[in-house]
């Protein structure tokens, strides 16, 4: 379907692939990884015909149909969720327009009516509707937002819709850039079961890794210029990955040693006239020899523990009673939460739930409307959102940030530790004020792993991180001696830390004592995922 042979390309002066080949065949399911700034959306592009490359060859079955989802949606207009989804073009809404206005006048019998009706026919108009109003439904959509302008979405809300819209148009080969950022887990389910069904390819770029193990069958990663395919899931290419550099090493050392063992023959008989043609001999496979490289060893987890945290009290913080609303719309009513020391929570449920609101809540940044919130005397708060910047001094570089924070830890330690949340080389010394949001995010989590809680509150920890980061945070967590209630939609994130998990919908929390397959199974949210499919 996709094949691209001899690639080379060069962004901003840095050589991104060097003449790198991939094949996408009819109906597989490819995940694209690699670190941050590899290339992976700038390939996505290339592909898309939107990107030239310095040279190689892009070819791609005239016939095959691409659909692309980006990781962000333009502005929306005046166009509905459901017509996003439908992807109603001018003719299709010209023909609806016929359509009805004789469907008003009672005059079905006119020709007019006959030939828009015969078009809406073609247009495949009367399945689309049906299977996008499905779709939208699976991805989360109440029926009453089905026709609500875009513009009154949220921007996750609106991707949501575009995604809906590539789903209803089946491309032969789907191109999804971060797909799962805006799902929540309902959807995230549902999206996922769906595509294991789904007829085409699948080219995917994802943070994701256990959607990336549900769905990939083959992984390629940009590796030193180079696309190199493993077949298998993301765990599978991981097992793979570690087998193929040992290989790699053991090539080297061995083409090492018979290098240094003719360099030694030629060095030791040069001057010696019987010798002379078994030296030549030797310098011509010398030069014949392709000299391999030293393999570079793919990036470890760093691994950093937390400091011992303050002892907390055995009830660490507790919610009874509380109510809270915005305006009209009731958020919580009796509600009673509790996190005992050691406790590793979750709290999951549909986007707009008010699990966010929870987290405040419990950090004291929402007083609440009525009920109790009681802390811990000994309780030592630390509240960690993806937008919340205002505890960095803007006039600091990102070194001089932590290495305050941190009494007594060295440049080197600070160094390595702002590396694994992708803070390289010169971004050290970047003043704050210059940060990017996302920038701003990572070094605030850096920040809690340096001088930690007995009470961490995380509102998606993951976000802006890539996938060996956000295997560092993990292990970093698990050997954490606080207490910790987080948010995320990660299921491996989810999985790897929580032990209790607490759904928040319709203005309470329920409490399932036990982790993330504990909670699917207990609350049927996978017989409701899977219902929602063949509905």
């Amino acid at each position: 379907m996709v094949t691209i042979r001899n690639l080379t390309m060069s962004y901003g002066g840095r050589t991104l692939f060097e003449e790198a080949g991939l094949t996408i065949n009819w109906g597989e399911r490819v995940a694209l990884v690699g670190p941050n700034g590899a290339g992976k959306s700038t390939l996505f592009h290339i592909i898309l015909g939107d990107e030239s490359p310095d040279s190689g060859k892009i070819e791609r079955d005239e016939f095959a149909a691409v659909g692309y989802l980006s990781q962000e949606a333009g502005d929306p207009g005046e166009e509905t969720a459901l017509q996003i989804a439908t992807a109603i073009t001018p003719e299709m809404r010209e023909v609806q327009r016929t359509m009805r206005k004789h469907e008003a006048a009672g005059t079905l019998d006119a020709p007019e009516y006959a030939a828009a009706q015969d078009q809406f026919t073609l247009m495949n108009g009367f399945q689309l509707e049906p299977k996008a109003k499905k779709i939208l439904a699976g991805l989360g959509f109440r029926q009453e937002d089905f026709d609500r302008p875009a513009r009154e979405l949220s921007g996750g809300w609106v991707m949501r819709a575009h995604l809906a819209q590539l789903l209803c148009l089946e491309p032969d080969l789907l191109m999804l850039d971060e797909p799962t950022n805006h799902l929540d887990l309902m959807s995230l389910l549902w999206f996922q079961r769906y595509l294991l069904n789904y007829p085409g390819a699948i080219l995917m770029i994802s943070h994701d890794r256990d959607f990336m193990d549900a769905i990939a069958e083959t992984v390629v990663e940009i590796d030193e210029r180079r696309l190199i395919g493993y077949q298998g899931n993301y765990s599978s290419y991981l097992e793979q990955r570690e087998k193929r550099y040992e290989q790699k090493v053991a090539a080297y050392r061995n083409q090492k040693k018979e290098i240094d063992r003719i360099q030694e023959f030629i060095d030791r008989f040069r001057s010696v006239s019987s010798k002379a043609a078994q030296v030549q001999s030797r310098l011509k496979q010398l030069e014949k020899m392709k000299t391999l490289e030293k393999p570079r060893a793919p990036r470890k987890v760093f691994k950093f523990h937390f400091p011992k945290p303050p002892r907390s009290n055995q009830k660490v913080i507790e919610l009874e009673k509380v109510r809270q609303a915005y305006g009209e719309t009731q958020v919580y009513e009796n509600l009673d939460f509790a996190v005992e020391r050691g406790d590793r929570i979750v709290l999951v449920g549909p986007n707009g739930a008010g699990k966010s609101t929870l987290l405040k809540i419990l950090a004291g940044m929402v007083p609440v409307d009525g009920g109790e919130r009681k802390a811990g005397y000994a309780t030592k708060l630390g509240y960690y959102s993806q937008h919340r910047s205002e505890f960095l001094n803007e006039n600091n570089t990102v070194l001089e940030e932590i290495c305050t924070t941190g009494e007594g830890m060295r440049e080197e330690e600070a160094r390595g530790l702002l590396g694994s949340f992708l803070f390289r080389r010169e971004d050290v010394h970047k003043k704050i004020k210059v940060l990017s949001g996302g920038e701003k995010s990572r070094l605030n989590l850096v920040k809690f792993l340096i001088d930690p809680p007995n009470l961490l509150l995380m509102d998606e920890p993951t976000t802006h991180l890539d996938l060996l980061s956000v295997e560092a945070l993990i292990q970093a967590l698990k050997h954490y001696e606080g207490s910790l209630v987080f948010i995320s939609h990660d299921v491996h994130f989810i999985r790897k830390l929580a032990d209790t998990t607490w759904h928040v919908g319709n203005g309470t929390a329920t409490k399932y004592s036990g982790g993330y397959d504990y909670y699917l199974e207990k609350s049927g949210l996978l017989d409701d995922a899977r219902g929602a499919l063949t509905a």
